[in-house]
């Protein structure tokens, strides 16, 4: 099978790959589904985009699935993009949604975390995140290569997209943002597209990381139109990892005192955008926005194209970022972009003297669990000699005791605390990721719990930043957890090779 139109136009130089994101409402009937294949037929008569891609439960809430709306898209001649999320399905689930949409061709894929699930039928329903969007990336690239399963007669051929936000307001999420790309592209990621933001220098820095890092692969600039009660939600942190500063959100109330609400002002802006981004060399630009009609469209693209001749000039318009806010790389004062030359790190909050009990899980750890490490050989053999005989159970709750009291442990069995700076992920992150953070933090807060959660992983950077380890967060990646091992001894599990550990290197 020859490659998608949308796959084409990404490994052709010469092309500008234009995308068109549309988001199902809840329900399978009603008229604004009607209205967005609606759009959809426009958008192929068009014929300027390249691919729509369909939302997988946007914000949390239960809606139309893509698949569905998927395959009515390329009735219509559309390619389509399917967004894949982490939070409904368990990994047996995402394997059998896998094969469905490889035998019906739906194989251009957006693998996401996925917005934490909202209240559906009788209250708020279970998260899943069985595993994280590194995961899936690994997995579907086994899937391609026919080395997943041995049941499988042909390979998948499944283009795999994935997501990365220039927009964090301090080092720790930010780093860890780029960090975690590195990692998606190691599981086999395939394009980028970056979350929606509304700054031109903040958009340079993920081309320019990209390039100085090597990461070849293409990306999609996100060129979003928020109506004002978008506008209003993304202010007040109410839609995860979107931001709106503070000199944005004043100009964008000015703008909406006019008759049309600043509509026509939101698209003008989002069209010097969509120049910048070609002017300053993405591969491409996807597009979004609610109640966009194809009169809008036509309107962006058509005053992009007159701003391009002279993009480096709107730069100045597209600069909301603040200052004091944190920036990669040292700001180019000619363009207003940025120059190749990392910025000093921030003085962070470090943690000069230890925490004494980070300080004695690693020693432990180094001593211990370190193959090298003068412990390792008399505990390995002293586990193996324990296991499956009636001193494990004593020797499991006296392990699960010291570690809940020092980390929260939540006896999984398959522990990650080492690779995370000594913060479990199963207690500390509300979606259990396991390989870097969601796009949904603000201000270092948990996306779910902003203002009484950190991060787990501005935690666990600003944890082994000083020791020059937080550069192990981009390599490799940390398999999924195994729930066969659920309340037993993770330690035994290490030593008889039954854990996560033996069937991945973290290297």
């Amino acid at each position: 099978m020859s490659p998608s139109r949308f796959q084409q136009s990404l490994k052709d130089p010469d092309i500008f790959t234009l995308t068109f994101e549309l988001i199902p409402t809840r329900g399978g009937r009603n008229r604004k589904i009607d209205e967005t294949l609606r759009l959809a037929g426009d958008l192929t008569i068009d014929g300027r985009i390249e691919a729509v891609s369909i939302t997988d439960n946007a914000g949390g809430h239960p809606a139309l699935t893509p698949d569905v709306v998927g395959l009515e898209m390329k009735e219509l001649g559309l390619d389509v993009i399917s967004h894949f999320s982490c939070k409904d399905k368990n990994r047996n689930e995402m394997e059998s949604l896998l094969f469905g949409w490889d035998r019906v061709c739906l194989h251009n894929l957006l693998i996401i975390s996925g917005d934490y699930p909202k209240e559906g039928y009788c209250g708020n329903p279970k998260p899943v995140f069985d595993l994280d969007s590194v995961h899936v990336l690994d997995m579907l690239t086994h899937m391609n290569n026919l080395d997943y399963s041995s049941h499988a007669t042909l390979p998948t051929r499944f283009f795999k997209g994935v997501v990365v936000s220039p927009f964090k307001t301090t080092e720790a999420e930010q780093i860890m943002q780029y960090f975690k790309l590195h990692r998606k592209i190691i599981a086999g990621a395939d394009y980028v597209i970056t979350q929606l933001g509304f700054d031109a220098r903040k958009f340079h820095e993920t081309l320019l990381y990209m390039e100085l890092n090597e990461l070849n692969i293409p990306v999609l600039g996100n060129i979003f139109i928020p109506s004002m009660p978008l506008v209003e939600l993304m202010y007040k942190n109410n839609l995860p990892g979107c931001v709106i500063p503070d000199t944005l959100y004043e100009e964008l109330h000015k703008e909406a005192t006019g008759k049309d609400k600043g509509k026509k002002a939101r698209i003008d802006r989002g069209a010097k955008l969509l120049a910048v981004m070609k002017g300053m060399g993405y591969h491409g630009a996807h597009i979004g926005g609610p109640g966009l009609t194809i009169e809008d469209f036509d309107f962006l693209l058509t005053q992009s194209k007159k701003y391009e001749a002279d993009w480096e000039s709107l730069i100045p318009e597209l600069t909301n970022w603040p200052e004091e806010q944190y920036f990669c790389f040292q700001k180019n004062k000619k363009n207003g972009l940025n120059l190749p030359e990392y910025l000093p790190r921030q003085e962070a909050p470090k943690i000069k003297k230890p925490r004494p009990t980070f300080t004695a899980a690693n020693l432990t750890h180094v001593l211990v669990f370190e193959p090298k490490g003068p412990f390792f050989k008399i505990a390995k053999k002293t586990c193996l000699a324990i296991e499956n005989t009636k001193l494990q159970r004593p020797f499991h709750i006296l392990e699960y005791l010291i570690k809940f009291l020092l980390f929260g442990c939540q006896d999984c069995g398959d522990c990650t605390l080492s690779a995370l700076g000594f913060i479990c992920p199963q207690s500390s992150c509300a979606k259990y990721l396991l390989n870097g953070p969601c796009g949904g933090s603000r201000d270092g807060w948990c996306e779910i719990y902003p203002g009484h959660r950190r991060c787990l992983y501005v935690k666990a950077y600003q944890r082994l930043e000083p020791w020059k380890k937080e550069g192990q967060f981009k390599k490799g990646f940390i398999p999924p957890r195994n729930w066969e091992l659920t309340n037993s001894s993770s330690w035994i599990n290490f030593f008889s090779g039954k854990d996560s550990s033996g069937g991945c290197s973290e290297e």
